[in-house]
């Protein structure tokens, strides 16, 4: 499943910002039944964090939040599943269709798609729409314009008939992002707001390890954080231009908070002089940490917590929650949730 998840080149960096709201949609099928994956799996989020999903394994969309479980009824969900299903048999053909393109006789292969919109404070929206393949971007909507751009030679078929005038493929997706995604957008976040506008205060560890070639590696792990967005930064005499450094994706907790780790090797004679500084939505102020050596009873907390966040990610890989999503063409839209307006999504 992490290829499903981590692997698409997306045309548009994803980061998220304090001052936008997102929907967004992953779809994936996996080619090889064998494998430990489903072969179709979908995943929505509102700003980061995940409220439906449906595998090829239950056939079932179904609410992961207790907002959508309780704002939308059966309805609703029988809308879900149906349109996802549609979606899961056009996947499978699709699939056949992008390996044969790519002269491919066997191994496991996996047809992607990222699609939705942002809503930003200033009341400007943006909307996206990807597909790819085995890792790489295949093809993605010019969202000004309303077409298909190819970004390998195997997709120039597929584009030309998306933008035909007989398809209108990215006139149709233009139309839903712009619309039908902003105003579902809208009525998600008044679902969940109590939940999504919560503010959670970081809690921050500081510790060293030093090294053989008279340098210490420092490293902050901040975490237990919400929402999402966060600066974390070593300091030293209120400079913060540290010569280099590594910092690890913002990863989720289980209880829908997020941790992040970041590194830096200073001298050793010099790593009592570092700060870290931690900004977020939650902080009146910046939250300042010095590095401090200590006996290791620190380590052993951090590692606990640090084991803690990647079991719950591996659980969360194993049973195929996250994935990617493609609409299926023909499907008729039911007009009762987000996933069925999104209606076209021809064969490629």
């Amino acid at each position: 499943m992490e290829l499903c998840l981590l692997s698409l080149i997306y045309n548009k960096p994803l980061e998220i910002t304090a001052d936008e709201c997102f929907l967004r949609y992953y779809n994936c099928w996996v080619s090889d039944k064998g494998s430990d994956l489903p072969e179709f799996s979908a995943v929505g989020y509102v700003d980061d964090r995940e409220f439906m999903n449906y595998n090829s394994e239950s056939h079932l969309a179904r609410p992961v939040t207790r907002w959508m479980e309780k704002n939308e009824g059966p309805e609703y969900w029988e809308g879900q599943t149906q349109g996802l299903k549609g979606d899961e048999s056009a996947f499978r053909r699709n699939v056949r269709i992008a390996v044969s393109r790519f002269n491919q006789t066997g191994g496991i292969h996996i047809v992607q798609l990222m699609y939705g919109c942002e809503l930003r404070d200033d009341g400007t929206t943006q909307g996206y729409r990807q597909h790819g393949y085995d890792g790489r971007e295949f093809t993605y909507l010019d969202t000004q314009n309303g077409m298909w751009i190819p970004t390998m030679n195997e997709a120039q078929i597929t584009t030309q008939r998306w933008n035909s005038p007989e398809e209108r493929s990215g006139e149709i997706q233009k139309n839903y992002l712009e619309n039908i995604c902003i105003e579902w957008l809208k009525k998600y976040i008044e679902y969940g707001r109590e939940e999504l506008e919560r503010r959670v205060r970081p809690e921050v560890k500081v510790w060293g390890h030093n090294q053989q070639d008279g340098t210490t590696r420092l490293q902050c792990l901040v975490y237990g954080f919400h929402p999402r967005p966060v600066d974390v930064k070593w300091m030293r005499n209120g400079e913060d231009h540290i010569p280099s450094y590594e910092m690890t994706p913002i990863l989720p907790h289980p209880d829908g908070t997020y941790q992040i780790r970041v590194s830096v090797d200073v001298p050793t004679q010099e790593a009592n002089t570092y700060f870290r500084h931690v900004d977020h939505s939650s902080l009146e102020e910046t939250l300042a940490k010095k590095y401090e050596p200590d006996n290791g009873t620190q380590l052993v907390m951090i590692i606990c917590i640090a084991c803690g966040i990647f079991a719950f990610i591996a659980v969360a890989v194993g049973v195929g929650i996250y994935c990617y999503k493609k609409k299926g063409k023909g499907y008729k839209t039911t007009g009762t949730s987000d996933a069925s307006s999104d209606s076209s999504n021809p064969k490629a």
